[in-house]
């Protein structure tokens, strides 16, 4: 199933995994010493630029019944709010700014443009996430209590409808994140009481009210006659701002390649095995300028992982050390184009929305589901790193299935 010993399945002995986390330790010295003007610039232009997308997409709803303005409002509305949620939100509420002291840029107090209030974000995302990353039964990340996204999670009849499930996720994204803050799944279960959730949901309902009477009150009854069309521009570009937050997150978590752990995998884990599992757990997608910058430089989901806290306009420069760093290490560097990211990841929740008896492939040697049992039988020559290992096993595969269709030929034909 998950990987249940790290070290074998990277193909790395403890020297060489202390010697990893050395190196990454010194590409984040190396970041933490050259910070300076050029990135609080870079943050402070975020911020103006996406206020003032904000801004001119409100003044523009005031003639939104008008079709053309009413679009332009909501894109401008839409962007500002991604803008917000990706580079600034998720960013600066992971402390990535903090070095520079500033009251307003700071993560004690940013209050994000989501449903789920910072304070709680810190602990469900920031430490539980990020300490135990697709650790099965550790990490609430791991299908968000509703999908099914390895073989580790016991196939149950509700998981016949994860599709739908997963299509209405990426569209009220903001509100199941809160939900997801809750436990409610655990809450269903029992696993966790109403009682010890009271304080945390009173916060939520508070951040909910907050969103609602700004979204859906304030800003459309400031439109006067415009209203109603005002209330449908800001739903659509919340909707907008979902749709793209939960593409980025699930091209980053859940596409073939990003592994999943066993808890006993984490007992007396040292730091440089913290990093080793960071690398193999996350997953890229290939990026422009643009793209790095609308998906808060989460295209780099590897390079965050690494380093949660590192300013996200460093990403770039810091993928292109850690990419040598795998070539060195004989490890897979998991990325690919957005599209394709995503696609994978539909795959996997389509494919394991049935029952294992469906499944062609081994729970060990699954696109989204690997463990270190995957290597039976490889000889000692093609063990000799994880990234040519896996060649290995993907070779010896294609093998059996040209030599199965190969035998099946003459059957045919006869």
């Amino acid at each position: 199933m998950a990987i249940s010993d790290i070290k074998e399945y990277a193909h790395l002995t403890e020297a060489d995994i202390e010697a990893l986390g050395q190196e990454l330790d010194a590409i984040r010295r190396d970041v933490e010493d050259s910070r300076g003007e050029r990135d609080a610039k870079y943050i402070q232009r975020t911020i103006a630029f996406q206020r003032s997308l904000m801004v001119a997409g409100r003044l523009v709803l005031f003639a939104s019944r008008k079709k053309p303005a009413w679009l332009l409002g909501s894109a401008l509305l839409g962007v500002g709010k991604i803008i917000e949620n990706m580079e600034l939100g998720h960013n600066v509420i992971h402390g990535q700014w903090d070095w520079m002291n500033d009251p307003e840029i700071h993560s004690t107090n940013w209050e994000w443009d989501n449903t789920c209030p910072s304070s709680g974000w810190k602990h469900s995302h920031n430490f539980t996430h990020h300490k135990f990353t697709n650790i099965v039964g550790l990490d609430n990340d791991v299908g968000y209590g509703i999908l099914r996204i390895t073989r580790d999670q016991k196939w149950e009849p509700k998981y016949l409808a994860q599709p739908l499930f997963n299509a209405l996720l990426a569209t009220f994204f903001e509100w199941g994140v809160a939900l997801h803050h809750l436990e409610t799944d655990k809450l269903r279960t029992g696993e966790v009481k109403w009682s010890d959730k009271k304080e945390m949901a009173i916060d939520v309902v508070r951040k909910v009210g907050s969103q609602v009477g700004k979204d859906y009150i304030l800003f459309p009854l400031l439109t006067g006659p415009a209203w109603k069309s005002t209330l449908t521009a800001n739903a659509t570009a919340n909707i907008i701002r979902n749709y793209w937050t939960y593409a980025v997150i699930f091209c980053g978590h859940f596409p073939d390649g990003a592994e999943k752990f066993t808890k006993t995998d984490m007992v007396g884990e040292t730091r440089g095995e913290w990093y080793l599992r960071q690398m193999l757990g996350s997953a890229n997608f290939e990026n422009g300028p643009v793209l790095r910058f609308m998906s808060g430089n989460l295209c780099h989901q590897i390079e965050h992982h690494l380093f949660p806290d590192l300013p996200s306009n460093r990403y770039y420069e810091i993928s292109l050390r850690v990419r040598e760093l795998c070539d060195k290490y004989d490890l897979p560097y998991t990325t690919g184009n957005f599209a394709v990211q995503y696609g994978k990841s539909w795959r996997t929740i389509a494919k394991l929305s049935l029952p294992d008896r469906f499944l062609r492939d081994t729970a060990d040697d699954a696109p989204e589901t690997r463990s270190e049992r995957m290597f039976t039988g490889l000889e000692p020559a093609q063990r000799t790193g994880l990234k040519s290992a896996i060649a290995a096993v993907r070779a010896r595969r294609r093998a059996k299935r040209a030599e199965k269709a190969a035998e099946q030929r003459p059957e045919l034909a006869a």
